[in-house]
Formats: C-alpha cells, structure tokens, sequence
C-alpha cells in the first residue's frame, strides 16, 4: 500500500507519464513535487536543467537567459536534454513527471497525460518576487522565449488546445490543485481514452 501524501490524504496508483507547463509564476514546482509524493515517482524541471547549464558555464541565470538570446545554442542544448528525459521515461512504463515550458512538445505522443498552468500575471508576479528573475525580466524572458520557440520549431506556445488540463491556479489552494490533479489521473482509463492529440517530434 502506498503511503498516502500528507497534503490530500491520499495516493494515486498510477503508471502514467505526465507533463506539466505554464509560464514562470504559474504553480507547476509545488504541483509536481506534490505530484511526485502522491505517485512515488521522481520528476525532473527545466528550471533545474536551465540552472546546470548556467553552472557548467559559469554563469548567472540572467546572464544565460541574455546568452540564449543571441543563439539557438543555448535552448536547443536544454531541450535536447528533456527530450532525452522524456525518451526514456516514456519508455519505461513507469510514473514520471516532466516540468518545462515546452515539455508537453518535447514528450510528444510518449506522455500520457499534458498539464497546463496559468494565474493572472500579477499573481504571479507576486509569487516569483523572491527569485533570482526580476519581474521585468519573467516578462521579457516570457516575450523572447515565445519567439524564439516559434523560430527555432514553429511552435506557438500560446495554443493550448492540445493540453488534456488547462488551469487557472490562482483559483484553487495548491492542496486543492493537486487533489483535482490526483483524481483525473485516478480516473484516467487509456481503454476508453479517445480523446489524445497526435503530437509529432519536433526538429531539435
């Protein structure tokens, strides 16, 4: 028996590989690490993947966000990595959670199960004050991000109309995000799942 997460007071059997994406601020950190206690299951971020790449080169954050602004290289060498994660996870039969902005892209038809999340940005504002990012710079990173996504693999990050759950985070407590989460996934049946979207492989 799973032991069940002290937020919902429950745990989810579940062998699903899901993704999880929205914009800084949106609540997908505290969901996946929720996530990740209710399945058992590990979970990898691209904020954490961003952060080792700016480590091995030796610099800040804001400057590799200025660096990925100059060339491909920089996003192209993050998502090359989270489409390795998503390979072989997908493969694995096993849960997993992937956390990135173009995560539901990068698993492609490997995932399961594809997250959205959203708040009004003065939430989430609010929530990314005491991070290394200054607000002016989510937004302008935010801006660049859905340009260069649209150049690089033609991309538009604004359609959502393939995600299987799209949410407003600012409406829910994060334990009552998680319970809702934790349910479609306990629900899930792919016997009577007629509804996936076909996502194709992008070029990296």
């Amino acid at each position: 028996m799973m032991e069940e997460d002290a937020a919902t007071g429950r745990s989810v059997d579940s062998n699903l590989f899901i993704t999880v994406s929205g914009p800084p601020g949106c609540g997908a950190t505290t969901l996946c690490k929720g996530l990740s206690r209710s399945l058992e299951c590990g979970y990898v971020s691209g904020g954490d993947i961003f952060r080792e790449l700016a480590e091995e080169r030796g610099m800040s954050l804001s400057q590799l966000i200025a660096k990925a602004d100059e060339s491909d290289e920089i996003d192209r060498a993050l998502d090359r990595r989270l489409r390795t994660v998503a390979e072989q996870w997908g493969a694995s039969n096993k849960p997993f959670v992937l956390e990135s902005r173009l995560a539901g892209w990068l698993a492609g038809n490997r995932a399961d199960l594809r997250i959205w999340l959203d708040a009004p940005e003065e939430v989430r504002v609010e929530r990314t004050r005491d991070r290394e990012e200054l607000e002016a710079e989510m937004r302008v990173r935010e801006v660049s991000e859905a340009g260069r996504y649209e150049s690089y693999y033609g991309i538009d990050v604004s359609d959502q109309s393939f995600y299987d759950l799209q949410m407003n985070t600012a409406r829910w407590s994060p334990e009552a995000l998680l319970d809702i989460v934790l349910r479609a996934i306990e629900d899930y049946d792919p016997e009577v799942d007629e509804g996936a979207f076909y996502t194709p492989d992008i070029e990296l």
